[in-house]
């Protein structure tokens, strides 16, 4: 319960941070990475530098594949469906689009440049591209839609609520496990006889 109560004023924080609920439309026919932008991050208003920069995960200035995959959401467990070589293949469908120095990343340049010249990324038809971790995709997707900013513990009953926050009271409570676990003294009647010293 104490990580629930911590990971409620974190959230609340976070959603007072990350913004409000009254981000602009979207046209029906924009593109991937439009959606992805409003979806993904709350952000309608972005150039290609800023887009590319923000999927930059470790700051190269090139997108790898791993940093495609990633970006379309294809490293998140709500992809777990689609088999590998699917992800890569598309992964590398994108690399093809924009790398023009046959490298096998997509730079700065590459990406700004196609931009300008109208590329867009593919959309693959997988959903908007889920990369954060648990707490942001559960804020993102869940909590700036359904809660104010102002809502308590007590408030959090969708369904949604509960799921997550059983995740949390189960890793909680393997936590303390281990906890229990680790302060154990070792019985060496326990220990097969294989991985006893011996003397």
């Amino acid at each position: 319960m104490i990580l629930r109560t911590l990971f409620t004023a974190t959230l609340l924080g976070l959603a007072l941070a990350h913004g409000g609920h009254d981000q602009q439309p979207i046209p029906a026919d924009a593109d991937w990475t439009v959606r992805h932008m409003s979806e993904e991050h709350h952000i309608t208003n972005f150039d290609a530098g800023s887009f590319f920069n923000l999927h930059d995960y470790d700051g190269t200035n090139e997108w790898t594949m791993d940093d495609i995959l990633k970006t379309y959401g294809l490293r998140h467990e709500s992809t777990d469906h689609i088999p590998l070589f699917e992800k890569e293949k598309a992964a590398k469908k994108v690399i093809d689009l924009y790398d023009r120095d046959l490298s096998g990343t997509i730079s700065f340049a590459e990406y700004t440049i196609g931009a300008a010249q109208g590329l867009t990324l593919p959309d693959f038809g997988w959903g908007p591209g889920h990369h954060g971790d648990d707490e942001y995709e559960y804020e993102i997707h869940h909590f700036e839609k359904s809660h104010g900013d102002d809502a308590t513990e007590e408030e959090l009953t969708h369904p949604e609520d509960i799921a997550h926050f059983r995740k949390h009271d189960m890793l909680e409570q393997q936590a303390e496990r281990q906890e229990a676990l680790d302060k154990m003294s070792i019985v060496e009647a326990n220990i097969p006889m294989k991985f006893r010293r011996n003397g």
